[in-house]
């Protein structure tokens, strides 16, 4: 990358809007001290972030007045530039994708990706990079990936820690139950585990559901707790369908409680970090076993 052009270089796409601040945090302060300019020691690298629930007439003046050297973005608000011609990708030259897999996983962002790949493709000097701490079937997903052309023939992989995908020291326990009884029985776990922050995993609500004009099982389970569950104030909900500001409020406010509760659909399974995070409760079982090795990657052990 080059610090002296005036165009945009390097493209991070993310998932979701809370794995991009959080990216984004991390751009900036790798780019605010560029490693190999010797001769540039005063030049960085500006950083901007193109997130879902942003404001985008701001964003485009941005684009257009002074692009910057690295942009951070979410699928949809990506998009929305490319189909309004504010943003090209004729100057990128490094394409990341992060959380590859699940992004080809979900039935709202795999169509929007396809074309953005297929788009990125047709740039002559590039680099693509799929990034994710789980690829099922990664050979067969390279090959399909060099047919698209989304990548080049002499593509390289690099598997960090194969062995271990998550600490081996994670205790994990099951419990089976009749359904009319989960909610006591996770009510009972809560209270003989007694958690100093956990995150409760429970599925999306299914379309027949919606429609039926039934409440979420978020929704359900987050008052059976407020109602039920004395030892912590500090219940939170955090899912997909809450729009972007409720979402970020609840994120803030779980950062600044020593202790807390957050019942979670799988947008909290995917890059949001909250280290102190000691216990993960699978409500409704992940649909893979890459969904759970991403959900019991949200805790860390403590002695």
């Amino acid at each position: 990358m080059n610090t002296q052009r005036s165009s945009v270089q390097a493209l991070i796409v993310v998932p979701t809007r809370e794995l991009g601040i959080q990216v984004a945090k991390v751009v900036r302060l790798l780019a605010a001290k560029p490693m190999g300019l010797e001769m540039e020691q005063n030049k960085s690298y500006t950083v901007m972030a193109l997130l879902d629930g942003g404001t985008l007439k701001r964003q485009r003046s941005w684009l257009k007045a002074d692009p910057p050297a690295i942009v951070v973005a979410t699928i949809g608000s990506l998009c929305q530039m490319l189909e309004k011609q504010v943003f090209k990708l004729d100057t990128v030259r490094i394409l990341v994708i992060d959380e590859v897999d699940f992004m080809f996983n979900s039935s709202k962002q795999v169509s929007s990706l396809r074309k953005l790949l297929t788009l990125y493709s047709s740039c002559n000097s590039r680099q693509t990079v799929f990034a994710s701490a789980s690829i099922p079937q990664h050979n067969r997903f390279l090959h399909d990936c060099i047919q698209q052309k989304w990548t080049k023939g002499d593509v390289v992989h690099i598997h960090v820690n194969p062995i271990e995908p998550m600490p081996s020291c994670l205790n994990h326990r099951y419990l089976t139950c009749h359904r009319n009884r989960r909610h006591q029985t996770l009510l009972h776990l809560l209270q003989r585990d007694n958690p100093e922050s956990g995150i409760i995993f429970v599925g999306e609500q299914s379309e027949k559901s919606k429609k039926a004009g039934n409440p979420p099982p978020t929704t359900l389970l987050l008052e059976f707790l407020k109602d039920s569950y004395g030892s912590c104030s500090n219940i939170l909900l955090l899912e997909e369908d809450m729009n972007f500001n409720a979402r970020a409020a609840s994120l803030s406010e779980v950062r600044q409680k020593e202790g807390y509760l957050i019942v979670a659909t799988d947008i909290a399974a995917r890059g949001i970090d909250l280290p102190e995070t000691t216990h993960i409760y699978n409500f409704d079982l992940p649909r893979t076993a890459v969904d759970y090795l991403h959900r019991a990657g949200r805790t860390e052990v403590r002695e």
